[in-house]
């Protein structure tokens, strides 16, 4: 008896020391409870797996409210188009203290046979995650609530850009010449982008760096360049009216750096910052995720949520698509009375899984809740 206590004992030093190596996810650290279970926990697992075959697809911010049901096995899984210059984020809350929810977000690869990569995973007791994009593409986003306990839920997803907007009192619509404009009759394309404002609005740091060097020169006039790290970025600010900062200084987000103005090849256009980014052997690349300011999704309230593990189709036909909106593409059909599995609620749409296991979404004027529990 003796033995077998110290066996135990030794097998966990060894996991606890191998975990340090390992670092195992909150999904692998869960599943470890379950490891003597044949009945639920198989199930749990194979509603994982099959959700990484999934191809739903849906676009940010989205947000998406429903209830997770006890030894329901489901899993929710989204393609989703991310872009360098951004940091994603998925929020989720529930009605249920201790609830545990697993999300894990991966890399699709660009090649033909669109292999995922594990990239990010929620802490143990966390319902979030907070990721900054590297390199744009395609990601898959899997979330799955633990075995045990009914809960109802609500999930926020969005992406916040990684720099500040770099003209002060501006936003979005002060941006009126893109990436890739056509320059000199098409002889060359624009490095940047060209926020307009008044002159002598103050240009500001869109992050925390170093001044690498400031003068006026060639094509940008009185400019601004700005490093974010030895091997990070270099930022370009063009055509100001004047210079406020100086080579070598330190700079926070927010600082002014200049005034805005029309120096250099601007001078028969209107006052306007040319903003660009640098990296190393690559180049420019497109600034615009790296400042676009985008919008943060409320999370539903709870009041109004509809509780049912099933729905159906009132009308003759239903259209299930691969994206919530008219646009998706239709990727099965439904008639009247066919019974399926809600997952959830997102403006118009209802999220849905079929008899086969196939998810989709299905617009809201096609789905009866008559037996539903409404709150």
């Amino acid at each position: 008896m003796l033995a077998i206590f110290v066996l135990l004992i030794t097998c966990k030093q060894v996991r606890k020391a191998t975990d340090l190596i390992t670092k195992p996810s909150a999904r692998e650290l869960y599943a470890r409870n379950y490891e003597n279970d044949s009945v639920r926990f198989p199930l749990w697992k194979k509603s994982f797996e099959s959700s990484l075959k999934d191809s739903l697809s849906i676009d940010l911010p989205y947000s998406e409210t429903g209830t997770y049901f006890d030894e329901l096995y489901r899993t929710y899984s989204y393609n989703i188009e991310l872009h360098k210059g951004r940091t994603f984020f998925v929020e989720i809350q529930t009605d249920t203290v201790g609830k545990k929810v697993f999300i894990d977000l991966y890399k699709i690869s660009k090649d033909s046979l669109g292999t995922i990569e594990l990239i990010e995973s929620n802490n143990e007791n966390a319902k979030s995650i907070e990721y900054q994009i590297e390199d744009s593409g395609m990601y898959k986003l899997t979330i799955q609530p633990e075995i045990e306990k009914t809960s109802s839920f609500s999930m926020r997803l969005y992406t916040r850009p990684v720099f500040g907007f770099p003209v002060a009192g501006k936003d979005n619509q002060a941006i009126q010449s893109f990436w890739g404009a056509a320059r000199d009759g098409g002889q060359r394309t624009h490095e940047g982008l060209d926020i307009f404002a008044d002159r002598g609005t103050p240009i500001i740091a869109a992050t925390d760096g170093r001044v690498s060097s400031t003068g006026n020169r060639g094509l940008g006039g009185n400019q601004v360049w700005q490093r974010t790290g030895i091997f990070g970025y270099s930022l370009y600010y063009a055509h100001l009216d004047s210079i406020l900062v100086n080579s070598g200084e330190k700079i926070e987000t927010g600082d002014t750096l200049g005034l805005v103005g029309n120096t250099g090849n601007a001078r028969t256009t209107k006052p306007h910052l040319h903003f660009g980014i640098y990296q190393g052997y690559r180049g420019a690349i497109d600034p615009l995720p790296f400042v676009w300011i985008s919008e943060v999704p409320q999370f539903e309230s709870y009041k109004d949520r509809i509780e049912t593990p099933v729905i159906s189709i009132s009308g003759s036909r239903a259209n299930l698509r691969n994206r919530p909106g008219l646009g998706g593409a239709k990727i099965g059909k439904a008639i009247t009375n066919d019974t399926l599995a809600l997952l959830g609620l997102t403006d118009k749409w209802a999220h849905v899984q079929n008899q086969e296991g196939m998810k989709a979404f299905v617009h809201l004027s096609l789905v009866d809740f008559t037996n539903a529990k409404i709150k």
